[in-house]
């Protein structure tokens, strides 16, 4: 992690620019040296930092600064003694041993002793280190950037005279060809040198070092008494392993063969080595009946259409044709949603055996690392009290504290957003020790103060009473600071926003600012009120300038990701909304339990948690809760390749992220078959071998710019017929185009465990964290099609997941017993069909794209019935046309006395019947294994409807004139009414132009029935059976935009809403029926007609 000692970065890389604010002396950088350690007069690289946190010193007599490859190369290759004392160089630890070192037995460094070959290793951090290395030394100019800092080829030129190369510039006759590496000064042929690559190419490999025989083998560190002590140790570890294999094959454990004894996860206990989690299939009473009602219905619906296409209306025809098309469609896209739930299952995971897995007693923690991402863009439309929350969550989870790191993606610049995250980091200090000492959830202090729990019950800690009441001022005062906050933030000044010293805030223009970095926790020195480490807080805000396209959520998601690799690393990421706690403070050990999972996790690309919400009324009017998608379709797509990702709440590992496939599993070697001859085996052999070499050559080539390079070899290709030097740089050139041209970010993805890219220095991160995040970064690169967050479409978290699914990626569902994240939903009837409008709109453009799952990613590693789940998910907002006309029928027959059936039989009653109960039985059965409530389902059913009619016909019109057209429409939301209370907002209305299709289907069906009823009182016995059809088709369609009538209507403190329904059809049809019925009177007067009786 970079020390920037508590100050905001801010800078450009285009411009040249960066600017430490808040420091004691406030000004630009104006040299390398001043922000790191010092510079290798050699090569002019920086000189690196020990495992110790010291600077590398090669000479201890004049502490000349030569870096490490610089020296190990001078001590192999050169006179083997420092340039500017003339002092022969000691071994250090960590360096292998060369001629004349033998005498030298101040410490003891078996590991590296007889190391010659240690940088021909194809250890990914050393790959890693070589690539960085070559980046950093090759092609760099010796111009002297506009902010003044002086970089190394400016020091070049004053340094001819006094620095002597490793070989002056010319190759020595003692140095075979084969060894030789020239050093060329930087001044020379304007910096383009070579540097003496810490790695040689495989035909190139050292010869190993002679022993003399006539020396004592102590010389070459056998026989010593540290080799005893080490043989001992060794010995004493084998035996604990062995212990460990006999206790487990005494409880019955299975065979341990002789290779699982070198196995270094033996001594872990015997729970520690079973798997971390296990699926749990839904019991068969319950999914086999569920699978043989999904047959005959489908069998029943051949038969229903079978009839309907057989049987038209002629005097109806449009009225027929018109349902048939609709119900044709429903039918469809009910099989793509369907089929994907034939495999629902749950998953357990073993907190337990991860601890005794990962988690040693007295030693370091191995769990892996995550950085949490938490985006946020406007401060007034998303509360800092509420991000706040989020990140006082994400603070004090229970996670070893240097294994995590959160960062705050403030896509606004916004200062309201950067003081709120201040005050947080100084209210950190307090909470998360609080929250870790009493093991209190949820860790969210706004959630945890608002339980209705009696803490006095129980004979509770008088303690913890006492320290609860003073954290509850606490939390009290600190949101009175940051409302005073938000208060100040509403008048902003005209020459914008200047910080306490001063310094004019960087984001005063949003849309025109340079990239900003903030390390608030982390650094050295900021600890708890207890003494102990805080997880990293960093605040980042990437550069935002006119003319560049920023993809809005996505390009920042993209900007935390590289962000991210160059300070931390870690190699899984965690991203949740700003209004999404952690509601679990053991949801990372849930993902890790998939992650780390040593048989199952490397096939992993994120872990999906479900959504659940805070502050919806209690029979969920609108369906915020989306049970039925969560509870049922996910555990669905669980048993086939992986839920869909849904924006938030969900750890993915990076590597997956970065556009790579996932590993495939080795194939066991074919058999062979003794009913054939040996020379017809071989034949048959041959030729099959032959066939699977060209296919694979053929698949190699397609996906080699998305396979990751594991191998040095891999990095050290070349081109053939370009010089050497060309031949070095294209791989690198690879990198660049897919990655962008940071060589600390392009090391860091090669690091498939994490962490910091070794060689690397604060200078160094520094520069390359700015630079990550500049505006024109991803220019020319794979970012936003291969790599990271996919653009294209507002709804990136499809688009994203889908390309992994792609990739032969699979993804987890995992429900904890413990919700692990919740968040807040829109509750009002307009605020949520444009929620859904969104999500609508974001579908229509990926069906619209590329992209689009119906004809991309064939022949890769995505499963038919995965890609079924995606095809729903795109054409959904089609079916909005058949659901507006189908929606329509009713009124119509009612109002013009036809209808879309013709007069049934007995045995069209039956199909009928047989279908409406087969549906019927789906939904229970679903609500069964789903664990769905019924309330829930009928909500969901309800919302369908009016999210159907409303919102994705709205998206469809938009999508087709923002695609096809270019044409961006918006609709506005105008509030008019307003309650206080609980849930006011649930009942304050705002007009919006999706309410005009759901309000006109509703009015003209309750006209059309009550035309219906009237017409049958008039016309007598006769027309009361064809009626009811009809009314059933239009009670429908009521019943449906019922919560849609409600939210219109608003708060009703006297009259319910249902009575004043019926008022108002019962009104309609008695005045209907005044009309229809033919009175005594007329309007000319009175009409006397002649009696037929005589009375005479």
């Amino acid at each position: 992690m970079m020390d920037t000692k508590g100050r905001l970065i801010a800078g450009s890389h285009n411009r040249n620019e960066f600017v430490l604010i808040n420091a004691d002396e406030i000004g630009r950088v104006t040299s390398v040296k001043e922000l790191s350690g010092q510079i290798c007069q050699i090569c002019g690289d920086e000189v690196e930092f020990t495992v110790d946190g010291e600077p590398f010193v090669a000479c201890n007599e004049c502490a000349f600064p030569v870096c490490r490859p610089c020296y190990e190369y001078e001590r192999r290759e050169g006179n083997q003694a420092c340039p500017q004392c003339k002092t022969r160089y000691k071994r250090i630890k960590g360096s292998p041993r060369v001629e004349g070192d033998e005498d030298e037995d101040e410490f003891d460094d078996l590991e590296h002793e007889f190391d010659y070959n240690c940088n021909e290793r194809r250890d990914p951090h050393q790959i890693a280190e070589a690539a960085l290395a070559t980046r950093l030394n090759i092609g760099r100019g010796g111009n002297v950037n506009a902010s003044g800092i002086t970089t190394p080829s400016e020091m070049d030129s004053a340094l001819v005279s006094e620095i002597p190369l490793l070989t002056y510039g010319q190759e020595d006759d003692g140095i075979s060809a084969d060894k030789h590496a020239l050093i060329i000064p930087p001044f020379m042929n304007r910096g383009k040198r070579v540097h003496p690559v810490p790695f040689t190419d495989n035909s190139m490999s050292l010869p190993p070092r002679p022993m003399d025989p006539k020396k004592d083998l102590a010389v070459y560190g056998y026989g010593t008494v540290a080799w005893k002590d080490r043989m001992e140790e060794w010995k004493k570890k084998q035996n604990e392993k062995l212990q460990v294999v006999k206790h487990q094959g005494d409880k019955g454990g299975g065979n341990n063969d002789g290779d699982e004894l070198d196995d270094p996860d033996l001594p872990k206990m015997d729970e520690g080595r079973q798997p971390l989690s296990r699926k749990l299939p839904i019991p068969s009473s319950r999914i086999n009946p569920y699978r043989m009602i999904i047959l005959i219905r489908m069998a029943v619906l051949g038969l229903f259409f079978h009839y309907r296409i057989r049987h038209p209306v002629n005097d109806a025809y449009g009225l027929w044709l018109t349902s048939i098309i609709c119900e044709i469609w429903f039918a469809v896209s009910w099989i793509f949603d369907q089929f994907p739930k034939w495999f629902p299952i749950e998953r357990e995971t073993y907190l337990d055996r991860l601890s005794l897995r990962y988690e040693k007693e007295g030693k370091p923690s191995e769990l892996a690392s995550v950085d949490i991402f938490v985006s946020t863009v406007d401060p007034l439309k998303e509360p800092p009290l509420i991000t706040a929350n989020t990140v006082l969550s994400i603070l004090a989870v229970d996670y070893p504290v240097d294994k995590v790191a959160c960062y705050v993606s403030d896509d606004g610049a916004a200062m309201l957003t950067f003081e709120a995250l201040s005050e947080t980091s100084e209210f950190a200090r307090k909470w998360v020790p609080f929250c870790k000492r009493f093991s209190i959830e949820p860790r969210a202090p706004e959630w945890y103060f608002a339980q209705k729990v009696d803490y006095l019950r129980n004979k509770v800690d008088p303690t913890f009473v006492r320290e609860r009441r003073a954290m509850k001022r606490e939390y009290e005062e600190f949101k009175v600071r940051i409302n005073g906050l938000v208060a100040m933030a509403q008048k902003v000044p005209e020459e914008g926003w200047t910080m306490q010293d001063g310094t004019p805030w960087p984001g005063n223009s949003v849309r025109d600012h340079p990239g900003m970095i903030q390390v608030f926790l982390g650094h050295n020195g900021v600890r708890d009120i207890e003494g102990n480490e805080l997880p990293h807080l960093i605040y980042v805000s990437r550069e935002k300038r006119p003319g560049f396209e920023h993809h809005k959520k996505a390009g920042a998601m993209n900007a935390l990701i590289r962000v991210s690799a160059v300070i931390s690393n870690a190699p899984y990421l965690l991203n949740v909304d700003c209004d999404h706690y952690i509601n679990n403070s053991k949801a990372l050990r849930e993902a890790m339990c998939f992650m780390m999972d040593p048989t199952s996790g490397k096939k992993i690309c994120y872990v999906q948690f479900p959504q659940r919400f805070d502050g919806i009324d209690r029979h969920d009017r609108y369906s915020n809760r989306n049970v039925v998608f969560f509870d049922i379709n996910m555990k669905g797509l669980d048993g086939i390749q992986g839920p869909i990702y849904v924006g938030t709440g969900c750890v993915f590992r990076r590597q997956a992220l970065y556009g790579y496939d996932a590993p495939k599993k080795k194939k066991p070697p074919g058999k062979t078959c003794n009913c054939l001859p040996k020379w017809c085996c071989c034949c048959c052999r041959s030729r099959k071998n032959k066939k699977g070499k060209s296919k694979d050559k053929k698949k190699t080539k397609g996906r080699e710019t998305s396979t990751q390079i594991h191998a040095l070899e891999n990095i050290e290709e070349g081109i053939e017929g370009i010089d050497s030097e060309k031949s070095s740089l294209m791989p690198q050139i690879k990198f660049e185009k897919k990655f962008g041209q940071s060589p600390v970010f392009i090391a860091s993805t090669l690091l498939e465990d994490g962490g910091v890219p070794p060689g690397t220095t604060p200078s160094s991160l520094l520069k390359e964290a700015i630079h990550v995040i500049s505006c024109g970064y991803e220019d020319k690169t794979e970012w936003g099609k291969e790599v990271g967050w996919i653009y294209g479409s507002v709804t990136e978290d499809i688009l994203t997941g889908f390309k992994m699914h792609c990739h032969g990626w699979r993804s987890v569902y995992c429900i904890p017993r413990r919700t692990a994240f919740k968040g807040s939903a829109p509750i009002n009837l307009s605020d949520r069909l444009h929620q859904v409008l969104r999500w609508a709109l974001g579908s229509v453009e990926i069906f619209l794209s590329r992209h689009c799952p119906i004809w991309y990613g064939y022949g890769c590693g995505l499963k038919p019935l995965e890609r079924f789940s995606y095809i729903n998910s795109v054409v959904y907002p089609l079916t909005s046309i058949p659901l507006i006309a189908y929606c329509t029928l009713p009124a119509v027959c009612l109002l013009t006395g036809k209808f879309i059936v013709p007069e049934i039989s007995n045995y069209a009653s039956i199909i009928f019947m047989g279908l409406f109960i087969l549906i019927a039985a789906t939904s229970v059965l679903e609500m069964q294994w789903g664990g769905v409530g019924i309330d829930d389902w009928w909500r969901n059913e309800q919302f369908w409807v009016i999210g159907g009619v409303s919102s994705h016909f709205f998206a469809l019109f938009q999508g087709l004139l923002k695609v096809l057209a270019g044409v961006n429409t918006n609709f506005t939301v105008t509030s008019k009414a307003a309650d206080d209370g609980e849930f006011s907002e649930l009942y304050m209305f705002k007009w919006t132009s999706l309410l005009i299709p759901p309000m006109t289907l509703l009015i003209i069906n309750i006209i059309g029935v009550a035309v219906g009823v009237s017409d049958a009182i008039n016309n007598g016995y006769e027309t009361w059976g064809p009626l009811f059809g009809k009314l059933f088709f239009a009670f429908w369609v009521i019943v449906h935009l019922y919560p849609f009538l409600k939210g219109l209507m608003g708060k009703q403190d006297r009259v319910p809403t249902i009575i004043v329904v019926w008022s108002i059809l019962l009104a309609s049809i008695f005045s209907l029926l005044w009309v229809r019925i033919n009175p005594f009177v007329k309007k000319n007067g009175i009409v006397l007609e002649v009696c037929g009786l005589n009375c005479d």
